[in-house]
């Protein structure tokens, strides 16, 4: 019998068992006694009755799924509705929705990086902007993470057209990047005119770089009520700024939307592959987004709860002696001495009946091992003393 061709995958099994990094799905049942500090829901908005009628009123409304892309049958009075409202909340000029937030920042990256233009990404960049960096014609160019003066430095190289890539709050640590200093360096990098050149002494002879933000942990905790980053660092519905969000964290539903002005979205219809030639997201998942932000926007306290319960959670746990980086949104991380012991410490927490993230290799762009926790704006202080109880007995 011939030798396998697949014989090389059996090899990589092997040589992630003996380093502890296998993973496995572990589907969940619908009803689960587990207190879940592992999932994105920040809100608590996934099961809301309002969000769940949301999903079924789109579903018996528009159909089971999109029936086709958007640019053929799959777009609706529904997506556009949820275009209009994000935009407007989220202080933008224009907004467009994609099957997930994956897609969102691969279409982003993609459409805005052509031949000939330099693409600058944090290094603790999300794996979707990662990816789209290497789909993208342009170069890219990592830096060093949250440093905008490598960003300027990088920016110093470029000869065409730059965009600076960056997520507005990363899934690891949970800390936020420092946008108003980035958003500087893109404008920096336009050249100012030698004067008399145009009969405008400092005029710029060039654009700056557009800034592409990556908002899926701060829509919904970030900003007034939760408009996000972008919103509270003054850069929504700047000229220069688009913003991807995920409708699958704080808005309890599944897909993604690319927000920027209203050129910028026309070309991502034309351009976008993602967007393009991708069946457009489910009605289901647009109505229960749409209920979501209208909640969102009667209940503006969800945002502000959901930071206060990450900061109990890292003052608490910080205070028993262990590492953890101060959150500046939902995500907590705490850090583990290595991948096999942040696996049995996730294990050992969720046989006490609490599910938190564990983050190891290669999801980790620097190697350390974490639990990870999700604040909830919907936990109660008996669930959060709970938790946290858990989480110190499992590691002793």
């Amino acid at each position: 019998m011939a030798r396998s061709p697949f014989e090389w995958i059996d090899e990589q099994a092997r040589a992630r068992s003996r380093a502890g990094l296998v993973r496995t799905l572990r589907p969940r049942p619908a009803d689960s006694e587990l207190l879940d500090l592992a999932g994105n829901d920040y809100l608590g908005l996934a099961r809301h009755p309002e969000v769940t009628e949301g999903a079924a009123r789109a579903a018996r409304t528009w159909g089971g799924g999109a029936t086709g892309s958007r640019l053929v049958s799959g777009s609706t009075e529904l997506h556009a509705e949820l275009e209009r409202e994000l935009a407007e909340f989220c202080g933008f000029e224009s907004a467009l929705v994609f099957s997930s937030g994956y897609a969102a920042n691969l279409a982003a990256v993609t459409a805005l990086a052509p031949h000939g233009s330099l693409i600058v990404s944090d290094a603790g960049n999300h794996a979707s902007l990662i990816d789209g960096c290497r789909l993208a014609r342009g170069i890219t160019q990592v830096v060093a993470h949250a440093d905008p003066d490598a960003v300027r430095k990088a920016l110093d190289t470029r000869t065409g057209p730059a965009i600076v890539v960056s997520d507005t709050v990363f899934s690891v640590d949970g800390d936020a990047a420092p946008l108003t200093a980035l958003a500087a360096a893109c404008r920096e990098a336009g050249e100012p005119d030698e004067p008399g050149a145009s009969g405008k002494s400092g005029e710029s002879g060039r654009p700056g770089a557009a800034l592409v933000l990556d908002d899926a942990h701060g829509l919904g905790v970030i900003g007034d009520g939760g408009r996000g980053a972008a919103w509270a660092a003054g850069l929504a519905g700047a000229p220069d700024v688009v913003a991807t969000v995920t409708l699958s964290k704080s808005l309890g539903s599944q897909g993604g939307a690319v927000l920027g002005p209203a050129h910028v979205i026309d070309h991502l219809v034309n351009a976008a592959r993602t967007f393009i030639f991708d069946t457009g997201l489910a009605p289901a998942a647009a109505g229960a987004a749409l209920a979501a932000l209208r909640l969102l926007r009667e209940e503006p306290e969800r945002a502000a709860r959901a930071r206060a319960v990450a900061i109990s959670l890292y003052e608490r746990l910080t205070a028993e002696g262990l590492e953890a980086v101060r959150p500046d949104a939902a995500v907590v991380s705490v850090r583990a001495p290595s991948p096999e012991q942040a696996l049995r410490w996730a294990a050992e927490c969720r046989a006490a009946g609490l599910a938190v993230g564990c983050f190891r290799p290669p999801s980790v762009p620097d190697g350390i091992s974490r639990l990870r926790l999700t604040a909830r704006a919907d936990l109660t202080e008996g669930q959060l003393d709970r938790a946290i109880g858990v989480i110190i007995e499992a590691r002793r």
